[in-house]
């Protein structure tokens, strides 16, 4: 009976495990200079599904990943990241989530990431951005589908 149950709760885990890599894994490099200028993700815009993985990797130091008050879809829990550390977001829910790195918001470094449906765009373009991020947003949302 015991190991009937063991084999049982190493299936199950084994199937877990499976089913979590099941999607792709999307990287952002964090640079102080790249295809749009200084101090950006690139990609800055990133299509996902619900399920992937968005691997935000500090190619550059100095850098993080912090979530932006009312860029999420509902029920996501914001998040920061350590500073020149790599940072993995598995993204479940759909809607748009809008991202910054900390130090360097104010001179546009923010990103945006669609996972299935944009179920939150409007609220999501409705939170107020000032300067460089205004500027860099605009073009984001035009890429939303």
């Amino acid at each position: 009976m015991l190991k009937t149950l063991t084999l049982a709760a190493s299936l199950a885990l084994t199937a877990g495990l499976a089913h979590a890599s099941d999607g792709a894994v999307h990287e952002i490099q964090m640079l102080n200079k790249g295809a749009d200028g200084a101090m950006v993700f690139e990609p800055a815009f990133v299509q996902a599904d619900p399920g992937d993985v968005i691997r935000f990797v500090p190619t550059d130091k100095g850098h993080n990943v912090e979530t932006i008050d009312g860029m999420l879809p509902e029920g996501v829990k914001g998040f920061k990241s350590k500073f020149n550390k790599p940072f993995d977001l598995s993204v479940e829910a759909e809607g748009v989530y809008g991202v910054k790195c900390t130090p360097h918001y104010a001179m546009g470094m923010v990103a945006l990431i669609q996972v299935g449906d944009a179920v939150n765009l409007d609220a999501a373009q409705a939170v107020k951005q000032r300067g460089q991020a205004a500027k860099r947003f605009g073009p984001l949302f035009e890429q939303v589908q």
